[in-house]
């Protein structure tokens, strides 16, 4: 990731293109400029002071995060990170790109994000768990089903969004489980949300493939081998497509003829990295960027596409499951370039779709399986490709624009 870029400036940057289109002219509209100011700032941003009793019996004092950006479509909606360099701009870029993605996604939420700037593995299980009950209680006053829900992000699982849940419940007496998405199955967790991100910008790569002139089998690469890596590379390599190269922080795999992705996963499983994996040549994750491939998937972290090596790129189409994996200066390089970016508002938006599956089935006391999950999914993806695709071609302009024109003229009808 590139230290240097500050996402909420990208994000930002964003937003200026796309209102800059002189055939949308969001700005000259009733409302559009009203909206616009709204963008640029978020409704609220909150920090907190979490005090936790280490195990040592000594009190450590960490920074945590809630921002919320905007709620005109329904209550603030995005996950919480624990990394230690998460920071305010960070937050405040993954919470504005929270409010167009449930946009575009056609779902009745708004956009947040939360976090707590520490390695998560320098803590035991039980400070762990105290930190993220102190994060839910600093925070409780402002959550709740209607108003903010919260979900996992980077390196946040089912059982610490079971202790807020639980914490929340202890606090205000809720027992919906509604407060909080990605808890475990059987505590009110959804089915298919670990698989949901991955399914969801499958289900888009197929509603494109055609359009952008991609074959029927694809050689894809894809950066990152957490969660949404993971299930990516396997849900891509099940539909007959080659995964030729996968990577995870230590550094990237290739073998041009295909890796058997199955075999990988339990690889990394035992080994603890992708390192040493049989049939297959070790290269670093900025040569996996840059190699021949169909489709190229950042599934990591952002700003990995830059200006400096985006004219480098060799791939035919590039499918953001990272939140902000290219820099606007790149984008630009790409659409000179004639390289399609599905960008990540629209590729990456089934994992709040199917958090928000999970706050509906809470509400309603239900629980779907993993088979209706993804039905219900699959139409909403293609139909939001189909419409970005739409209003790009419309615009004479590239997907991230058309994306955000879509995400744009559906928050303007609600104001």
């Amino acid at each position: 990731m590139n230290k240097e870029q500050n996402p909420y400036q990208n994000a930002m940057a964003q937003l200026k293109k796309a209102a800059e289109i002189k055939s949308f002219n969001l700005a000259g509209r009733p409302k559009g400029a009203e909206l616009l100011a709204r963008l640029e700032n978020p409704d609220r941003e909150i920090r907190i002071s979490i005090p936790v009793k280490m195990d040592d019996g000594s009190t450590k004092v960490f920074e945590g995060y809630r921002v919320e950006y905007n709620n005109i479509l329904g209550p603030y909606k995005g996950g919480i990170r624990y990394h230690q360099e998460t920071n305010i701009n960070e937050v405040k870029a993954l919470a504005f790109w929270m409010s167009l993605k449930c946009a575009v996604a056609g779902i009745p939420m708004g956009g947040g994000k939360g976090g707590i700037t520490v390695n998560p593995k320098e803590l035991s299980l039980e400070e762990l768990e105290r930190l993220s009950r102190g994060w839910m209680r600093m925070l409780a006053d402002v959550l709740g089903p209607k108003k903010d829900v919260p979900a996992p992000d980077v390196n946040t699982t089912p059982e610490i969004m079971d202790w807020m849940n639980d914490e929340y419940g202890k606090i205000t007496g809720d027992k919906s489980g509604a407060v909080i998405t990605g808890k475990p199955l059987g505590k009110g967790g959804s089915e298919g949300r670990g698989a949901a991100t991955g399914m969801g910008g499958f289900y888009v790569f197929e509603s494109l493939r055609k359009d952008l002139g991609l074959p029927d089998k694809c050689k894809v690469a894809i950066q990152g081998f957490g969660n949404v890596g993971q299930n990516a590379a396997r849900i891509f390599a099940e539909h007959g497509h080659s995964v030729v190269a996968v990577s995870d922080s230590k550094g990237a795999i290739y073998n041009p003829e295909g890796l058997d992705i199955e075999k990988v996963m339990g690889h990394k499983k035992v080994k603890g990295s992708l390192s040493g994996f049989p049939d297959s040549k070790e290269i670093s994750n900025e040569d996996l960027l840059e190699l021949e491939c169909d489709l190229l998937i950042p599934g990591a972290f952002e700003n990995v596409i830059t200006e400096e090596n985006a004219d480098k790129i060799k791939a035919k189409a590039i499918m953001e499951l990272a939140n902000g994996p290219i820099t606007p200066e790149a984008d630009e390089t790409l659409f000179k370039k004639n390289v399609p970016v599905i960008p990540d508002i629209l590729a990456n938006s089934g994992g709040v779709t199917v958090s928000y599956f999970e706050w509906d089935q809470n509400l309603k006391n239900e629980h779907w399986s993993e088979k209706e999950v993804f039905e219900k999914l699959r139409p909403m993806m293609a139909d939001s490709a189909q419409k970005i695709l739409q209003k790009a071609k419309e615009n004479s302009t590239d997907l991230r624009r058309g994306a955000f024109i879509l995400a744009l003229e559906r928050i303007a009808e609600k104001l």
